[in-house]
């Protein structure tokens, strides 16, 4: 009797030992709240695909949430514990609230927006084909807008010779261009390569090109997420850097090999396309460092589009501590 007790025992000790062993090594699982689904971000999804936040331990949901407002919406309410979308959101969310979303990684280095119009314009493009024209540049407020606007300073053009239409929210551009309310309009890929495909215009020039270099795209915690999970800020950046190395080491069939299963209604010859697209705009960064500077020049571009009235200290929304 004794000795079977103590079998008992000793099975409770590794039946325990396994539990907690298990419990120690499963995945910890992260919400990220994507502001929307594009090529734009291909070093995020083959991070994705190629499992490098598994393999890292940890298990990623995406939830698709349009409108930065909406991601630093969720990211705030704790429906996510990562926001994926333009900075601004936080400078925002800072200038609004007793609230602070920390930028902890950068992809995108500049616009993803390309300009499309008439066919006739395809290669000898050129901003002052815009003066005395309706541009559909989206709504009031967001960085889309805020870096056409620039772009237009940039190209030394008054904006107030373009007729800028702010009326078209960000899903219907494509649809109210093809209906003729503009005679040029600012997509993101892979809609602007469908508008050419379908011969309703022809992509013209990266908006981002003329722009310059900001951080466009960041991923975005709670500071108090970051300061308690160290480890997982960590483990995400070791992962995305694997993703954004991929990209750079590789040429754009291999890219869109490993991603195809998230764009499934997207030819693979058009994701291709698309994918050669926005590298040889040179669309993202080498890493997912946040660079100060580049971080400056966005709020520089909010202050000329007159949605904040002063800089932010930059120390207060970015932490490159996890790089």
């Amino acid at each position: 009797m004794k000795r079977i007790i103590c079998i008992i025992i000793a099975l409770l000790i590794v039946c325990t030992f396994f539990i907690v062993f298990r419990k120690d090594n499963e995945n910890k699982k992260i919400t990220v709240a994507e502001v929307t689904h594009s090529v734009f971000y291909t070093p995020w999804y083959v991070a994705l695909e190629n499992g490098y936040f598994k393999s890292s331990g940890l298990d990623i949901e995406v939830i698709l949430t349009p409108g930065a407002d909406k991601v630093a919406s969720s990211v705030l309410s704790g429906d996510a514990q990562i926001g994926f979308s333009g900075p601004e959101a936080t400078v925002y969310v800072y200038n609004n609230s007793t609230e602070k979303l920390i930028s902890f990684a950068s992809l995108t280095k500049r616009d993803g927006q390309f300009i499309v119009g008439p066919c006739k314009l395809k290669d000898k493009f050129k901003m002052t084909n815009l003066i005395n024209k309706t541009v559909l540049a989206g709504r009031s407020g967001g960085m889309p807008l805020l870096m056409f606007k620039y772009a237009l300073k940039e190209s030394n053009i008054d904006e107030k010779l373009v007729n800028i239409d702010t009326s078209v929210d960000f899903s219907s551009l494509s649809g109210a261009f093809i209906g003729k309310q503009g005679e040029f309009v600012n997509l993101f890929e892979p809609t602007a390569n469908k508008i050419e495909k379908e011969k309703y215009g022809c992509v013209l020039s990266s908006l981002g090109k003329i722009s310059g270099v900001v951080p466009y795209t960041t991923f975005y915690a709670k500071e108090k997420f970051i300061s308690e999970n160290a480890d997982i800020i960590k483990k995400f950046n070791q992962a995305l850097n694997k993703g954004i190395r991929f990209v750079k080491e590789n040429d754009e069939i291999t890219i869109a090999n490993s991603i195809k299963n998230q764009f499934n209604d997207l030819e693979f010859d058009d994701l291709v396309t698309v994918i050669k697209r926005y590298k040889d705009a040179d669309s993202w960064y080498n890493s997912t460092y946040i660079n100060i500077d580049d971080y400056n020049r966005l709020l520089d571009i909010m202050m000329y589009g007159k949605v904040i009235d002063e800089k932010v200290d930059i120390n207060l929304l970015v932490t490159n501590e996890y790089n």
